[in-house]
């Protein structure tokens, strides 16, 4: 701090010790040409000079000491939004002045993030009502798809449109669940309702949902084990409607029968519970598996199922994340795929 202090004054430091040095070779000529001049006067002129400079100096830096340790503060907090809040203690009137413009930037700052906050509530709020909006219509077209199956003479063509029918309406209901879900994500804590939740029921409850297309697609469905964990039980069926729906997604254009196990694992010494959704599926490749978690991302996969949006593991790994839960992936292609999420005891009480 000193150093620097010393360096922004060089210009005035060597203005000073130059005229001094002047002052004593004139002492020094007046000498030896009248004979008149002091030696030791000039020497004594000298070192006063210098003894007024540093007395200046030191007079100068205490009376800024203050500004300099602040201004050091803040560019050490440079990263916090506030940081150059805290440099208040400028004495000339240029530190002065850019203290005044650090608080009319600051101000214009807060202005500007104040008007984008309100405008991405306002965006925010526009996607909820949409969607809610939506949902009825959608559910009232799968209604109705329903009594159209359940009429007896119903051709067997009609049979498969109405099916079809069906399957996109769900793809539209999830696809509206996962922007609803999206758009909550930042305000997670605000609706958060944690407890015991027992994870076989909360699997068998989403395959349940899933069971048409399971069906259609000749995959068999299966949960090994039971556990109880504290979490929130709706932002788990939509971590679980993620997982599930994406195993169904790659392993339904597999020819011939394929298994979907859902695994639940208690840790023997009760540290952990590990749920394992495991489907028998295309897999994903080796170069694509430490993306799958980036928003967007689809990969090879994305480019032969053109349901993928590159959103589902990112948003089931972003909620796990606020949750306090851990969530990672194993695949083999060609074999299937296999993603864990691991439950903690003291998780959920880490909400971030």
């Amino acid at each position: 701090m000193i150093r620097a202090y010393l360096w922004d004054r060089k210009v005035l430091i060597a203005t000073y010790l130059t005229g001094s040095f002047m002052a004593c070779a004139m002492f020094s000529l007046d000498k030896l040409r009248y004979e008149r001049a002091d030696a030791g006067l000039v020497y004594y002129y000298a070192e006063l000079a210098v003894f007024l400079l540093i007395i200046g100096l030191a007079v100068d830096y205490l009376r800024q000491r203050g500004y300099y340790k602040q201004l050091q503060d803040a560019i050490e907090h440079g990263t916090e939004l506030n940081a150059s809040m805290v440099v208040t203690s400028g004495v000339t009137k240029e530190q002065l002045a850019v203290q005044k413009l650090l608080a009319a930037q600051y101000g214009a700052y807060l202005t500007d993030l104040s008007q984008y906050r309100r405008q991405q509530e306002q965006h925010n709020h526009f996607v909820l009502q949409w969607v809610h909006h939506m949902k009825t219509p959608v559910s009232v077209i799968d209604l109705l798809v329903q009594e159209a199956l359940q009429e007896r003479d119903v051709p067997p063509a009609h049979s498969e449109r109405l099916q079809s029918i069906r399957e996109e309406t769900g793809r539209m209901t999830r696809g509206l669940d996962m922007m609803l879900h999206t758009a909550r994500l930042d305000k997670i804590e605000f609706d958060l309702h944690p407890r015991s939740v027992a994870l076989h029921e909360a699997a068998r409850s989403v395959i349940n949902a899933h069971k048409q297309l399971c069906i259609r697609h000749a995959i068999y469905p299966r949960i090994d084990g039971e556990a109880v964990v504290e979490t929130d039980e709706k932002w788990l069926t939509f971590i679980l409607n993620q997982l599930i729906g994406n195993a169904i997604k790659y392993s339904k254009r597999k020819p011939g029968s394929k298994k979907l196990i859902v695994s639940i694992e208690q840790e023997p010494d009760l540290s952990a519970v590990r749920m394992s959704v495991i489907d028998e599926g295309i897999g994903i490749e080796a170069h694509d598996l430490p993306r799958v978690f980036d928003p967007f991302f689809t990969g090879e996969n994305g480019r032969s199922v053109e349901e993928s949006t590159g959103m589902g593991l990112y948003l089931a790994k972003q909620v796990c994340g606020r949750l306090g839960h851990e969530l990672y992936a194993e695949s083999e292609v060609g074999s299937g795929t296999k993603v864990t999420v691991v439950f903690r005891p003291e998780g959920i009480h880490l909400l971030r």
